[in-house]
């Protein structure tokens, strides 16, 4: 699968939105990836995990266990092993604390991992996610997502590959260009943040 496919099953969905929004991270940006109007469709989820599976293969070799960062994570972090023929996992947040394995999910000694991730933007998730695995026997060979929305420019503390990278310009609150701050802003995102 090529960057101009996944764009292309993004805009198929309806998952690429232009606006003005307000992301999970609290930045402000003209753009939104949708990403739940793709995981909610089975067969397109497949598709784009398939093709995310190939990528993996492709920069890291065989993976026994993909990790994913609950909950927005998890879907495509199962699809993703499910084409690779690796076992799906995920940390969740400790009530009040960071993230960590729970559940009795563990990453063996002699096992290799990859961490999948649906779309990065700062890298904040996606570092968490990692942080919490360091301790695991097994190797985490580095990381993975659908949509790299940084530009490349967020740094994990591991390799990451994407199956598109966009350079998708984000704001702070107070850093708005007027174009942009004449919009109402929204938030599409599943997380609550206080409006800016």
């Amino acid at each position: 699968m090529t960057p101009d496919d996944l764009l292309a099953e993004f805009r198929a969905a309806g998952a690429l939105l232009e606006g003005h929004f307000i992301l999970s991270s609290g930045l402000h940006s003209a753009v939104f990836l949708q990403k739940m109007a793709i995981f909610s469709d089975p067969v397109r989820t497949a598709r784009v995990c398939a093709g995310l599976a190939a990528l993996i293969r492709d920069r890291y070799g065989a993976v026994d266990i993909v990790v994913s960062p609950a909950i927005g994570g998890i879907v495509p972090g199962y699809e993703t092993a499910r084409a690779l023929g690796a076992k799906a996992i995920f940390v969740e947040r400790e009530p009040g604390g960071p993230f960590a394995l729970r559940r009795g999910f563990e990453i063996p000694a002699g096992s290799r991992a990859v961490m999948v991730e649906d779309i990065v933007t700062t890298g904040l998730s996606s570092r968490e996610c990692l942080a919490a695995l360091k301790d695991q026997p097994g190797e985490v060979v580095g990381a993975a997502c659908l949509i790299d929305r940084s530009g490349g420019r967020a740094d994990l503390g591991a390799p990451l590959v994407a199956l598109a990278t966009l350079d998708i310009p984000n704001y702070p609150a107070d850093q708005l260009p007027p174009d942009l701050a004449a919009i109402p802003a929204v938030k599409p995102g599943s997380r609550a943040r206080p409006e800016a």
